[in-house]
């Protein structure tokens, strides 16, 4: 398990080691174009393609992309029913280039809700890429923070726990193969984190963009990550504590 922001200072390094992401547009991007929603979509998946192969080259570890949420179950049936159509054509059509890029996919959320064929296309891709030693890309669907928080919880109370420490619950939770992300991007003009990832973002670098998700691509990535360069990561420290090297005066 990874250390903690809040009980260790991690390493700064100048790629970020996890990108998390929440695509934000897809449905005002098909509108501005006098389509309808699930086109905007259906282009975001050939924005994914894009990122993933931005973070492989610039050399990120981890990329983490929120793909439907807890709370996306309210939007309209037909909507829901493109998105579940939409995912398990993913599963079943890029795996294999995922696999033969090296890329390890994992997918985070209550599966308790998705149909038994699209269960079985996760648990396949799964194991299909589980020994893949490049980019960790994660898909968080049907993931909410809070219920990433609750089911580590029962879990440790299913497990006899008369208290429970933050390393403990951190180890239950279900990104803790992974370090806390570095770098949070958002598209679509949105500032807020949406219940994502609520205990891992503790310490992570915010980067809001205008950009549409389907617009975003290596560059705009590519910008996010500059950006990111330009911050300074105290951690709960002052500046005159950092190496001169981290320091951004």
């Amino acid at each position: 398990m990874f250390g903690s922001s809040t009980s260790s200072i991690p390493e700064v390094r100048p790629v970020p080691r996890h990108i998390a992401i929440i695509m934000d547009g897809n449905g005002r991007w098909a509108k501005k174009r006098f389509l309808p929603r699930v086109a905007g979509h259906k282009k975001g998946l050939s924005a994914v393609r894009e990122v993933v192969s931005g973070c492989q080259e610039l050399g990120v570890e981890y990329l983490t992309l929120f793909a439907f949420s807890t709370e996306n179950w309210r939007r309209p049936q037909d909507e829901v029913s493109f998105l579940m159509d939409l995912f398990l054509g993913a599963l079943e059509n890029e795996v294999e280039k995922l696999h033969s890029n090296n890329i390890c996919l994992k997918v985070i959320g209550d599966r308790s809700r998705f149909a038994p064929r699209i269960v079985e296309r996760i648990e396949a891709a799964e194991a299909r890429t589980a020994a893949n030693g490049g980019l960790v890309l994660t898909i968080a669907a049907d993931y909410g923070g809070r219920w990433d928080m609750l089911q580590a919880v029962n879990r440790l109370i299913r497990e006899g726990a008369t208290a429970i420490t933050e390393e403990a619950l951190a180890g239950r939770l279900s990104m803790a193969y992974a370090p806390e992300p570095d770098l949070f991007i958002r598209t679509g003009g949105e500032q807020r984190i949406s219940n994502f990832l609520l205990w891992q973002l503790a310490y992570s670098e915010l980067y809001f963009t205008d950009l549409l998700w389907p617009d975003f691509d290596k560059q705009a990535l590519e910008g996010a990550v500059q950006s990111y360069r330009c911050r300074e990561r105290r951690f709960g420290r002052t500046s005159e504590q950092l190496p001169a090297s981290l320091r951004r005066d």
